[in-house]
């Protein structure tokens, strides 16, 4: 595709999800020309064929909202949930996102590349929003700088941002932060049954700082030692949904569980400490999708947990992954950029 020198270039960033889609539009001097969500059905649901075409028109939707040429766009940034190859192609035994047989082993960028006639660059949805939580802190520094980003939500993702590009690893697995051992002693209240991951795993990072760790693991606990708790007569799966709501409120058995959820990400952080000694450590996901006092909390707890040495402590950042909800389609665009200004970085 030609583009005149007088005519500005851009990427698309393209963050699929289980409803929606969200889009946008980063230039090539890395102004974002949308500054809110530009979401479109994702239908996913409906299959491969289907989902792809919902891409191409969310695309479409972002340029004409932004009044970009579709000529002006030289690559595109794909993200999605996992699990996936680092080249976008879906597991062989499907996602939570892509149950439907069809997805199974579904060469997920590939079919969007041939059907935009664009290059295509893939991202898990967790490492996307770790290169825009980095990019977002580091600006002009971030090729200087290194960080780890925890994203708690169903699961516990996550990324590893190294000289300000992402660490996916030989087979694309590098940054499954949810799926590391922690230690567990003194972090288990007396009697405490050990976490069980949904991956097998017991006493991943996962198996306690997730939705799912919530449910299955810490409020059954935690509900035998408040006994009488109106949380006890609702749905388990409801129940760790309503939770983050009492945390706000102060309740002492929520405070409990996420007190317990901060220790197993300042023990992940103090891994990623002693293995990559990065720059910042980010924290993002539904359990800071909070007020602004208790996600102020936790995250002064992480860092409390995380036990750096004195040298260490001077000189990381800890902070929230900021612009959650715009944090995926944004990192995607900014993988894509990568292919264009350092190409053999932004494979690596």
């Amino acid at each position: 595709m030609f583009v005149s020198a007088s005519e500005r270039w851009v990427v698309v960033g393209l963050d699929n999800g289980g409803t929606c889609n969200n889009a946008t539009v980063l230039d090539a001097v890395g102004h974002f020309l949308v500054d809110r969500l530009v979401e479109t059905p994702s239908l996913v649901l409906e299959g491969p064929e289907v989902a792809v075409e919902a891409l191409a028109k969310a695309l479409d939707q972002v340029l004409a909202l932004t009044g970009v040429t579709g000529r002006s766009v030289r690559a595109v940034g794909l993200d999605t949930p996992g699990p996936a190859s680092a080249d976008g192609v879906i597991s062989s035994k499907g996602a939570t996102n892509f149950s439907e047989p069809a997805w199974h082993g579904f060469d997920f960028r590939g079919a969007l590349e041939d059907r935009l006639g664009l290059p295509v660059v893939y991202n898990n949805d967790g490492n996307a929003a770790a290169l825009y939580a980095h990019h977002a802190c580091f600006g002009a520094e971030a090729a200087r700088n290194s960080s780890i980003s925890a994203i708690v939500g169903t699961g516990l993702g996550g990324g590893v941002i190294e000289a300000g590009h992402v660490v996916k690893g030989v087979a694309g697995m590098a940054g499954e932060l949810g799926h590391v051992h922690i230690p567990l002693q003194g972090l288990l209240g007396e009697g405490q049954p050990m976490p069980v991951c949904n991956c097998g795993f017991v006493g991943d990072a996962e198996s306690v700082a997730s939705l799912t760790g919530i449910e299955k693991n810490l409020l059954p606990y935690w509900l035998t030692r408040f006994d009488g708790h109106e949380l006890g007569d609702v749905p388990i799966g409801k129940a760790a949904k309503l939770l983050r709501g009492y945390a706000e409120n102060g309740d002492e058995l929520a405070l409990k569980i996420f007190e317990q959820q901060a220790m197993a990400l300042g023990r992940l952080f103090t891994i990623a400490a002693n293995f990559t000694d990065p720059s910042a450590y980010f924290v993002g996901g539904g359990v800071v999708e909070a007020a602004p006092r208790f996600r102020e909390w936790f995250l002064t707890r992480v860092r409390a947990h995380t036990q750096l040495r004195e040298e260490q402590e001077r000189a990381a950042t800890f902070a929230l992954v900021p612009d959650l909800d715009m944090a995926g389609a944004r990192g995607a665009a900014l993988a894509a950029r990568d292919t264009l200004t350092d190409p053999w970085r932004a494979t690596g």
